[in-house]
């Protein structure tokens, strides 16, 4: 025979059951559940649908939990960090929202070049990136490869050109050229 009482989800999504912490899947933390106690199962539910279901354990302060139930929570994270990161990019340049669309055209992990050029933007500074964006999309270049080097190249410093000093023709035509000794090459064909 079963006991049937209520249970709260933790925001940790464990229900609290004779000192132990049972798991639950993370979309159902801090919500109202039912839970069914036998001897054997802890049976979890939500509506009259079963989403968890643990075997009963008798320990004190104990923390049971199905490897399954963060899956959700985790995915999630990852989703709300690669969204963060592409909104970052987006407010990079009124160009980023377009190159972002070719690059998912054109690159098999269009994340991955997102997440460099936020990178790369956080060492060169935002307005040379969207400049390099703006290049880069003039010349169909979507990689994150491209925009590195467009930065790398534009960062190095050129030695600043000297004075350039021009010869008039006229200073050509009087030009004054001694005449070369060439008594050293007659000193060596009479040695020979």
């Amino acid at each position: 025979m079963a006991t049937v009482y209520p249970v709260r989800a933790t925001n940790q999504f464990r229900v609290a059951i004779d000192t132990n912490r049972y798991s639950v899947p993370a979309e159902y933390a801090s919500r109202a559940l039912i839970a069914k106690l036998s001897p054997e199962w802890i049976c979890i539910y939500h509506d009259d649908r079963l989403i968890a279901r643990h075997g009963r354990c008798y320990d004190r302060h104990r923390d049971i939990e199905d490897p399954d139930h963060p899956k959700q929570l985790l995915l999630w994270r990852k989703k709300a960090r690669e969204q963060t990161i592409v909104m970052r990019f987006l407010s990079l340049s009124p160009r980023a929202a377009g190159y972002y669309r070719k690059l998912e055209q054109r690159r098999m992990n269009p994340y991955h070049h997102v997440q460099k050029i936020v990178a790369l933007s956080e060492i060169y500074g935002t307005e040379a990136v969207a400049r390099a964006l703006e290049d880069a999309f003039v010349f169909a270049a979507f990689s994150c490869e491209y925009i590195a080097n467009l930065l790398e190249q534009r960062s190095r410093k050129l030695p600043q050109p000297g004075a350039l000093h021009l010869t008039r023709r006229q200073d050509l035509l009087e030009l004054e050229v001694e005449s070369a000794d060439l008594s050293l090459y007659e000193d060596n064909a009479h040695e020979r």
